[in-house]
């Protein structure tokens, strides 16, 4: 391919401030590919904390993502969930990648240059809007793997995002005593219950506390969670999180806060319930994990769930590229009217 091209990029450009700009996209070269954005999926939780200015400025974008350098200092282009045609071939790379449906871990743009390497080709019979949410199904599945749930366990998950709603309909198809969520949108409490869930409760309500150990113990003996997740981004539902945990459970913190805090209550319950609290994040395995787990195997195994989870329910705006800072704008503002927003790309 002789020359690159002209290319409209994402950029973060202060606190609630996004651009639309002119990139020159190089062409690709040996063993590259330039590839032709058809939708991205939108983060309702890092990218909501960078746009807001809520993410550590000094701290790295992602160093296990090539396409994601630098930190999260104002400017910055972010985004890592692109699906795209395949249409310029470098030395190198094979013919048979031509027109190719691919995913990336890419910024938000109309085009990019990336190494064959850092693809994974998408099955013809896989909708691209639903590969876009392979990096969500692949945390969901690293929750998994680290909160071990057991066969007649019950389950609480806080927080029913994208992210949430995904680990929710992993745990469902598990034989568990209870599988109870709470979040506080309605829309995503109603796509809770359609994934599996057995009660979806509001945490805003004076009684939800009591009413999920109701739920979570039933007519047996043991009262509580013995695994809880937590997924709202919100560091006082920590508090919900161990006040709904039963005796010798496992919280699994999924949550990333940014810069927010808050001191959660480590007294008596947490202290005499003997209540672990694990922390989780899909850009490393645990290290009990890594004999047999690689991150390729994890990122595999995703992909083979992409088309049997009911993915195209939780889309619930597509908002096109040129009109991305009013996707931002929305779930900033009104997060209760969205559970997955994608961005779309003309196909010129």
């Amino acid at each position: 391919m002789a020359g690159g091209v002209k290319a409209q990029a994402l950029w973060f450009t202060g606190p609630r401030r996004i651009e639309i700009r002119q990139a020159d996209v190089p062409a690709p070269g040996a063993g590259e590919v330039l590839v032709k954005t058809m939708v991205s999926a939108v983060s309702a939780g890092t990218e909501i904390l960078i746009y807001r200015g809520q993410a550590p400025s000094d701290l790295l974008a992602d160093d296990t993502l090539p396409a994601l350098t630098g930190t999260l200092a104002f400017p910055l282009r972010y985004g890592y969930a692109a699906v795209g045609r395949v249409v310029g071939l470098g030395s190198g790379a094979s013919e048979a990648l031509a027109g190719r449906t691919v995913f990336a871990f890419q910024p938000h743009a109309t085009h990019f240059t990336t190494p064959v390497g850092g693809l994974l080709s998408i099955p013809d019979t896989t909708p691209a809007e639903s590969a876009a949410f392979l990096p969500n199904v692949e945390t969901a599945v690293n929750l998994l793997l680290d909160g071990a749930p057991r066969v007649g366990e019950q389950v609480a998950v806080l927080g029913q995002g994208t992210v949430g709603l995904l680990v929710t309909a992993l745990l469902a198809r598990l034989p568990l005593a209870s599988l109870v969520a709470a979040d506080g949108f309605a829309l995503r409490r109603q796509a809770s219950l359609s994934l599996g869930a057995h009660a979806c409760l509001d945490p805003a309500d004076d009684d939800t506390t009591h009413e999920m150990h109701l739920l979570l113990q039933g007519d047996r003996l043991y009262p509580g969670a013995d695994l809880t997740y937590e997924l709202t981004g919100n560091p006082s539902a920590l508090d919900l999180a161990i006040g709904v945990t039963g005796i010798g459970g496992r919280v699994v913190i999924g949550s990333w806060y940014g810069t927010k805090r808050a001191a959660p209550d480590l007294g008596g319950r947490f202290h005499r319930g003997r209540i672990r609290l694990i922390s989780s994040q899909v850009s490393s395995l645990a290290p009990e994990l890594s004999a047999a787990w690689t991150t390729g195997r994890r990122l595999s195994f995703a992909l083979s769930l992409v088309p049997i989870l009911p993915l195209a329910r939780l889309i619930s705006h597509r908002i096109p590229f040129q009109q991305a800072a009013t996707a931002y704008r929305m779930l900033d503002e009104d997060p209760e009217q969205a559970i997955q927003v994608l961005l779309t790309y003309e196909d010129d």
